[in-house]
């Protein structure tokens, strides 16, 4: 378990959208200023003077989360790491050190986005990545009946869950996001049933041999030009 070391990062200047780094961020305090600045961009559209798109890249302080449907069933046992009820969809899951989680503050109907729009480009955008640092006979994709993006091998094994998403969408603006697991410990996933699923397995990127921490940063920044060019419109959903 590595820390991404988000205090060391330096943002690319993206006149698209904000970029705000995160670390060792606390979940209330940093849910409460995401949705805090949610409703700014919400009143600054109602005013006629839009506030651009943001995105945060935070490394959470450990914690579990339950998304509004969330039921503590889920929680197989409590390790003592603090559970908290969110506002997004989804089950439970688990954010800590060495996963990156990427929060979109993003106004879809500026962009000509539906809901759907929103996942499946978060979605291709963390296949496009992962997939630079897997070996050849592994691919990342995501999956028609569960969201996330998973594991695969040549035989098409599904060897696991690398990342996970859960939005909310507030007046066509969107907030919450994606985590995706780098280089954290695994072993906090085995108090819970990920996503709501008994028996997900999780993988990290580092496992897979051709990603380390040191390229985390180099990561990060392939992330955000993704995001960056299909927040303008320059990628393409490919076919579900």
């Amino acid at each position: 378990m590595t820390s991404l070391k988000l205090n060391d990062f330096s943002p690319p200047e993206v006149p698209e959208f904000l970029i705000k780094t995160l670390s060792n961020a606390e979940y209330t305090d940093t849910h409460t200023a995401m949705l805090e600045r949610t409703l700014v961009k919400i009143d600054a559209k109602k005013q006629s003077t839009p506030i651009c798109d943001e995105l945060w890249l935070v490394e959470h302080d450990d914690v579990y989360t339950l998304g509004q449907a969330g039921k503590k069933e889920h929680i197989l046992y409590d390790n003592g790491t603090p559970i908290i009820h969110t506002d997004r969809g989804g089950q439970v899951t688990w954010h800590g050190t060495g996963q990156l989680t990427v929060y979109f503050l993003w106004d879809l109907h500026a962009i000509g986005f539906g809901v759907r729009d929103l996942v499946s480009h978060a979605e291709q955008a963390i296949e496009d990545i992962v997939n630079d640092y897997l070996p050849n006979a592994l691919v990342a994709r995501a999956r028609r009946d569960a969201p996330g993006v998973y594991i695969y091998n040549s035989d098409g094994d599904m060897l696991g869950k690398i990342a996970s998403l859960g939005f909310k969408i507030k007046h066509g603006h969107s907030y919450h996001g994606i985590a995706i697991n780098l280089t954290n410990d695994l072993s906090a996933f085995n108090t819970i049933n990920p996503c709501g699923y008994a028996g997900m397995t999780m993988v990290k990127l580092e496992q897979f041999g051709q990603f380390n921490s040191n390229q985390t940063h180099e990561l990060i920044l392939k992330f955000i030009h993704n995001l960056q060019k299909r927040h303008e419109g320059e990628i393409a959903l490919r076919a579900i």
